[in-house]
């Protein structure tokens, strides 16, 4: 499965946070290798670039072999995109035939960009130059449905040791955006994963955290409602658990209580997890929040995602939970460091201790991709999962 419009809700952060008036981004590329019958398209983090879908934003062709656009955004907007023939199979190459990391770029005045490009995918798997590989046993669950979804695959992790040990149970730790936790090469924008096997592999041996069997939940392309408080988002939640969880219970030898069961996700993959979280404590006792946007609120496009105020405005009792919420201090990751401030503060008022109930860590230096989140990924299981 393709990389899904991973950022398209950040775009309204920068709407509201930068408020100067419009630069103006152009881009050149210099295209061979392009059929008469073919077009050039560029896929970013932006609607205006597809939000990362490879045939939605075509470049315009002025000549046999250049292909130019020009687009509007506000001052300070975080831009990363790659090229593309209309599929992640033909994606642009760099000049050694490698599948090259994202083009990025901070707009800060008009600006002309210009690329060539002269190889392109044809098909199959090109070498990449992603760094990774699949560290221990995974299974896969194709083409899982539920009402009201998009289907979508799931990938799951068994830790050292679980074929060997027909009588042991595990504890459970739920992924969002499964195709870019494992495996480097289902992750077909950045090419980079969480390493999340590595990292569980090397804490089990190390005796530093109990053996976890990891379930990825691959993201469809309507990510954005199904990773944020809509009402796809809620019926995202009641997939995972009312189906997945009983299949992932019935099929594997799991610890099924809410005890041994954990969420985690990033971005608005980390939204969704805080969301199991808390809309199903007798499910989820622990969840990971990496660089998660608590708030978001745009006037001009009539846009409001705000789950604080679902903590504010709580009043039961107290839930039980463990939170390890973090952000970076780059771009994006600056953006929507109010809300998880907001957020902080509201279990804060709410009588969460920190330590306790909830760490956060802030990483001034990370940037809002899967090495930063692999990167933090240790401390955040040691913290969830570790052994006293």
């Amino acid at each position: 499965m393709k990389r899904l419009p991973f950022f398209i809700i950040f775009l309204f952060v920068f709407n509201i946070l930068n408020s100067q008036e419009l630069k103006k981004l152009t881009v050149n590329v210099y295209a061979s290798n392009v059929d008469d019958t073919s077009q050039v398209f560029i896929a970013g983090n932006q609607i205006e670039f597809g939000g990362w879908q490879p045939d939605k934003a075509a470049l315009n062709r002025i000549k046999t072999e250049l292909w130019t656009s020009t687009f509007e955004f506000e001052t300070g907007t975080v831009l990363q995109f790659k090229f593309t023939k209309g599929s992640w199979l033909n994606e642009a190459l760099d000049s050694n035939g490698y599948v090259p990391p994202n083009h990025s770029l901070t707009l800060m005045r008009d600006t002309v960009v210009t690329y060539s490009i002269n190889e392109w995918r044809n098909g199959g798997v090109a070498e990449a130059t992603y760094s990774g590989q699949i560290t221990g046993e995974v299974r896969y669950h194709e083409d899982m449905s539920y009402p009201g979804l998009i289907n979508r695959d799931i990938i799951v992790w068994l830790p050292p040791g679980y074929e060997e040990n027909p009588d042991e149970r595990y504890q459970v730790l739920y992924m969002n955006d499964g195709q870019n936790i494992i495996d480097p090469a289902t992750n077909a924008v950045t090419h980079v994963d969480w390493q999340v096997d590595e990292a569980l592999d090397s804490l089990i041996r190390n005796e530093e955290v109990d053996p976890t069997i990891v379930v990825g939940i691959y993201n469809t392309t309507n990510r954005t409602a199904e990773y944020t408080p809509t009402d796809t988002g809620y019926t995202y939640m009641k997939f995972v658990v009312n189906k997945l969880k009983p299949f992932i219970d019935k099929t594997y030898r799991t610890k099924p209580d809410r005890k041994h069961t954990a969420i985690a996700g990033s971005s608005a993959g980390g939204i969704i997890s805080f969301m199991l979280l808390w809309h199903y404590n007798d499910v989820f006792s622990k969840a990971i929040c990496m660089s998660p946007a608590f708030q978001i609120h745009d006037t001009t496009r009539n846009f409001h995602l705000d789950y604080v105020d679902d903590v504010e405005n709580y009043n039961g009792s107290q839930k039980n939970i463990k939170a390890y919420i973090d952000n970076g201090g780059v771009g994006i990751e600056l953006m929507i460091q109010p809300g998880v401030d907001n957020m902080i503060n509201a279990l804060k008022s709410k009588g969460y201790k920190e330590g306790q109930d909830y760490l956060f860590t802030l990483d001034k230096e990370a940037h809002h991709t899967e090495s930063a989140w692999a990167e933090r990924l240790p401390e955040a299981l040691k913290y969830i999962y570790g052994i006293n």
